[in-house]
């Protein structure tokens, strides 16, 4: 079968995991939804199991590494577009305030100790989550694959990549 390129037209075939020679003509609206269902989920499901959520986890990575101490305006404002609902991240930083894991100095968190604490293992469990994601996928073919998907959004949306 002859492989398609940016100048063939074709037709696109429908979503098959098994039809590798058909691959280039397959739904990338498809494969990128159920790579960041499956991912996504699996990341909850960790999480729930030391209880805590992802936007809790988003949170404390925000106050931790941001320009400064954020307002929970900021913190909304910022991490809404992450979330599953405008309400999400003003709960979350209601949770984190009654574990104690987040300080309010005026308007503006800060991590406490344990809130540190926290942010650290939960750092570990994250990124034992990603060593088991990629495994098989060298560092340059997860790059090409952003680059692509990079690429696809800044043609859809009519700007360049950087």
């Amino acid at each position: 079968m002859e492989q398609p390129t940016s100048t063939t037209l074709t037709d696109q075939a429908p979503a098959d995991p098994a039809a590798d020679d058909a691959l280039a003509t397959q739904p990338v609206g498809y494969w990128s939804g159920l790579a960041h269902s499956a991912v996504t989920r699996h990341l909850r499901d960790a999480l729930a199991g030391v209880d805590v959520t992802q936007p809790q986890y988003w949170v404390l990575n925000r106050v931790r590494y941001g320009p400064a101490a954020p307002t929970r305006e900021e913190l909304v404002a910022e991490l809404t577009p992450l979330a599953d609902g405008p309400q999400e991240i003003s709960r979350a930083v209601d949770q984190l305030l009654h574990r104690g894991w987040i300080s309010r100095d005026g308007q503006r968190f800060g991590l406490t100790d344990a809130g540190e604490a926290a942010r650290a293992r939960l750092r570990e469990l994250v990124t034992g989550l990603r060593a088991e994601v990629h495994r098989g996928i060298s560092d340059a073919e997860y790059v090409a694959a952003l680059k692509v998907l990079r690429t696809m959004v800044a043609n859809i949306e009519g700007a360049r990549p950087v």
